[in-house]
């Protein structure tokens, strides 16, 4: 009888054991929903976290390197006219005319400096920022992507400039 007593009282308290075990606080975590689990993630948001204006001083900057593509584009507009007109009137290759011409077209690559330097820093400033911030604003990162955009078509198109001299002069 004695046997037949201890079984249950064993069990008992080897259930007693592992619901207080559950409510302790070596307890494993609950699966009940959390209440970030609750949000449903298909709603828009309203505006991003961080709405802040475009920083002024990186406004300036970007402002003055736009400026500056734009002056280098004027001045690399006549050298790359002059060195179009002499690659179409430049004869064999190697013959006086044609040097003249490769000589043009040197002066019109030279003249693409300030716009390349212009999107070089804008690319630099953007990077700068990630780096020593860790991230961007999106209106500075939209400031930056829109200047870098405008020079980048300007050094597009004065590329394509070169490349049809010098497909004409055939180097």
């Amino acid at each position: 009888m004695r046997l037949s007593l201890a079984l249950p009282v064993t069990i008992l308290a080897i259930t007693l054991t592992t619901l207080g075990a559950c409510a302790g606080p070596n307890a494993p975590p609950s699966l009940l929903p959390r209440a970030a689990e609750k949000i449903d993630p298909r709603v828009p948001v309203e505006r991003p976290a961080n709405d802040r204006p475009v920083n002024g001083a990186l406004a300036a900057q970007l402002a003055a390197l736009v400026r500056q593509a734009h002056a280098g584009d004027a001045a690399f507009d006549p050298a790359a006219a002059e060195a179009g007109r002499l690659a179409e009137a430049a004869g064999a290759a190697q013959g006086e005319a044609w040097i003249a011409a490769q000589q043009a077209l040197s002066a019109a690559i030279a003249a693409r400096e300030p716009t390349a330097r212009a999107l070089g820093d804008i690319d630099a400033i953007g990077a700068g920022k990630l780096q020593s911030q860790g991230g961007l604003s999106p209106n500075d990162l939209a400031a930056i992507k829109s200047a870098g955009d405008e020079v980048g078509a300007i050094d597009q198109r004065q590329a394509a400039a070169i490349a049809a001299i010098k497909a004409r002069l055939g180097t």
